[in-house]
């Protein structure tokens, strides 16, 4: 069973568990859990995606009931007309608010993208991020005597790929958890003293225009076992009040104005 947050006569959206695959592909032919599978089976019918979320990465997955429905959500996606939050736990102290504007080269798999285009240039890449807490250990890493951590608020304004983790990696605050981009020893220093054995990234919140009603829409994603843990030893569990429950509801943007 997968968390459903939110399902009209149009749209479905899950809280998508890190380490599922949002479809079956060529590359995991074996792969058994399966988002569009999983939701199908138990709702009786078919979805149709309309964007994606990384194997490790939590949250809100939005789909369509209809190719109509998909197509449409798949639209606002490509327009930018969908705000997305994701929260991250991240190596060392990031406390301030900005904009980072950085191009990225697009990453091709190399057997994926084996036919593609390998010499388009660096493609406008924007991240909104802000610190909300940091945290200090006394586990050492390295030559340093302790763990630093930070949580922090990322709202993508882009869509490239891992553009988060390496935005991150940018800022040399790595996202913990990332094993493509990020720090190997800290990484393993936070999984064996702080159980954070998963890529530390989950996608809070969308927030859009029904394609259909043409009403506002927030639907907002609970926290894993593995955040929660955490929040708690990091003292963070304040930081993110609507975060504290696993379970969300969704909340009409209209009543707030």
């Amino acid at each position: 069973m997968i968390e459903i947050l939110y399902q009209d006569e149009w749209l479905v959206a899950v809280n998508k568990p890190s380490g599922w695959l949002v479809h079956r592909s060529w590359l995991d032919r074996d792969e058994k859990v399966v988002v569009m599978q999983t939701v199908r089976d138990q709702i009786g019918q078919h979805v149709f995606t309309a964007h994606r979320l990384d194997r490790p990465t939590s949250g809100v997955l939005l789909m369509g009931l209809s190719s109509e429905a998909g197509r449409r959500l798949s639209q606002q996606f490509e327009q930018h007309q969908i705000q997305k939050r994701y929260h991250a736990i991240t190596r060392g102290w990031l406390t301030d608010a900005a904009t980072l504007d950085y191009p990225l080269v697009e990453e091709l798999d190399k057997i994926a993208d084996k036919f593609a285009r390998d010499d388009k240039g660096p493609q406008p890449a924007v991240t909104n991020y802000r610190g909300l807490a940091t945290t200090e250990m006394p586990i050492p890493v390295s030559k340093f005597p302790t763990s630093r951590y930070s949580l922090v608020e990322l709202e993508p304004k882009t869509g490239r790929k891992h553009q988060l983790r390496r935005h991150l990696t940018h800022l040399r605050h790595p996202i913990i958890g990332d094993s493509k981009h990020g720090d190997l020893r800290q990484n393993r220093s936070a999984a064996e003293h702080f159980g954070c054995n998963r890529l530390m990234l989950h996608a809070s919140q969308l927030s859009l225009t029904h394609p259909f009603t043409h009403e506002p829409l927030i639907i907002r994603a609970g926290l894993d076992a593995v955040w929660m843990q955490a929040l708690s030893q990091f003292g963070w569990c304040g930081q993110l009040p609507e975060n504290e429950r696993v379970e969300f509801d969704v909340a009409n943007v209209q009543d707030d104005r």
